[in-house]
């Protein structure tokens, strides 16, 4: 009954102004927070993903990154594809999303020979 009552209230939000009315009630009244939403959600789009960090500085940034990135890093210095930067870019590679550890490499051999067998061509 609750969700319903919330549901008929509801309404979209358009607007570039709405938007960071939004965000300046979610973040305390903080209006250039809620004005770096609004950009943030201008600049991604409804599918694009905002992610807000705790400052090191009292400065209120906003980073755009396209693509995909890991925090994480590479396991080995054999993975470094650009020495001089220590970083591995790597163009049209197999990507393994798996929803649980993998705590062996047993459940993986089925997938890396259809890998090897597929033999895909290097993008250009």
């Amino acid at each position: 009954a609750i969700v319903a009552d919330i549901k008929s209230r509801a309404r979209k939000i358009t607007t570039n102004a709405e938007i960071a009315q939004v965000g300046t009630i979610s973040a305390n009244g903080e209006t250039e927070i809620g004005q770096k939403i609004a950009e943030a959600m201008e600049r991604v789009g409804n599918e694009g993903v905002i992610t807000v960090e705790e400052s090191k500085s009292l400065d209120t940034e906003l980073d755009v990154v396209e693509g995909m990135q890991f925090d994480r890093g590479y396991l080995s210095p054999y993975f470094v594809t650009n020495a001089e930067k220590m970083v591995a870019e790597l163009e049209n590679p197999y990507i393994l999303l798996h929803e649980k550890k993998l705590s062996g490499l047993q459940a993986l051999l089925p997938v890396l020979e259809a890998v090897v067998q597929s033999s895909r061509p290097p993008a250009d």
